[in-house]
């Protein structure tokens, strides 16, 4: 089979010898025997057609003769010679990036497994490794759409055994001397709109009587996603403040299911006893079981874990906490 001009162009470059590409067949095949014959004259003649620069240039005649031997393959339909491929590193899984302290705890709990409420509580602070005391956390899946009104999950209750933070009340109130003595923290009209009109937010619950709320209209963006704007429905708007207060004080939470439809709430620290975090688990899934939309269908819890500040969390028996 004749040798093509890629061919030959290919086997000058082996030799060392530069090429221009317009060059004919008959050129380049007499450069290339007269190299093999060790003829000084055709080197020298090879060194005298390459360019420092443009399409004569060393690196211009390499590309086309590499284009060149390719579109040659294309044509005769010569598969390309295939590249070693590197193997590929597999990822870690999530439990393997996450620190030793942690894989150590996760250790004590059988994902396979669902633990009651005793074992969910035990398990939980035994998996708590920070020197801190620790929030106890219930994260709940319910079988609810948020986007439709009467699906919107949402209440507060006060935990019976409270929630182990100490909260900062203010009440705006005409009576501040009244709502002071039942234990708000901050309590005034125009001295508590001055500090919200600085921004200065330095309290966690928020109570207003009826007749002032029309006045907290204006830092309504400041408050609503702070989650601080006082409603009638969390207890924060009413006559009665010292009520209000008592129960922010003993540990009034307020609840609401995110746009997945699911209820994110603090149930006490890890300091707590075993009963305690009982009695305030048993008391949330109550309430929410007694604000279970008419419109579900089939089960409405759909999945629970029990977690701690930074631990492991511990998935709950559905059959344990529906009933």
């Amino acid at each position: 089979m004749a040798k093509t001009k890629a061919d030959w162009i290919k086997e000058a470059k082996d030799l060392g010898i530069k090429v221009d590409s317009t060059a004919k067949i008959a050129e380049i095949k007499g450069l290339v025997e007269a190299n093999a014959k060790g003829t000084k004259e055709a080197v020298g003649k090879t060194s005298k057609a390459l360019a420092k620069a443009g399409k004569r240039s060393a690196k211009a005649l390499a590309e086309t003769a590499e284009k060149q031997a390719k579109d040659d393959r294309k044509a005769s339909g010569e598969a390309p010679a295939s590249k070693t491929k590197l193997p590929v590193k597999q990822a870690r899984s999530r439990l393997e990036r996450r620190g030793k302290l942690f894989r150590k705890s996760a250790e004590q709990i059988d994902r396979a497994k669902r633990y009651s409420l005793e074992q969910a509580v035990d398990l939980a602070k035994k998996t708590s490794h920070v020197k801190f005391d620790a929030a106890v956390e219930l994260h709940v899946n319910l079988n609810v759409d948020p986007r439709q009104a009467d699906q919107n999950v949402r209440d507060s209750l006060v935990l019976p055994a409270g929630t182990g933070k100490t909260v900062r009340v203010a009440v705006l109130s005409d009576d501040a001397a009244a709502a002071k003595s039942a234990g708000a923290d901050k309590a005034g009209v125009d001295d508590l709109l001055a500090d919200l009109e600085r921004e200065k937010m330095d309290f966690d619950v928020l109570i207003a009587t009826p007749n002032l709320m029309p006045r907290l209209g204006k830092y309504a963006r400041l408050l609503g996603p702070r989650g601080l704007m006082p409603n009638p429905k969390s207890g924060t708007v009413t006559t009665d403040v010292n009520k209000a207060v008592a129960e922010a004080k003993a540990g009034r939470v307020e609840y609401r299911v995110d746009s997945s439809g699911i209820v994110h709430l603090s149930v006490g620290r890890v300091s707590f006893t075993d009963e305690q975090l009982i009695q305030n688990l048993q008391a949330l899934l109550g309430n929410l079981r007694a604000n279970r939309p008419s419109s579900i269908k089939g089960d409405y819890f759909q999945s629970a874990y029990l977690t701690t500040s930074m631990g492991p969390s511990v998935r709950l028996d559905l059959a344990a906490i529906s009933r």
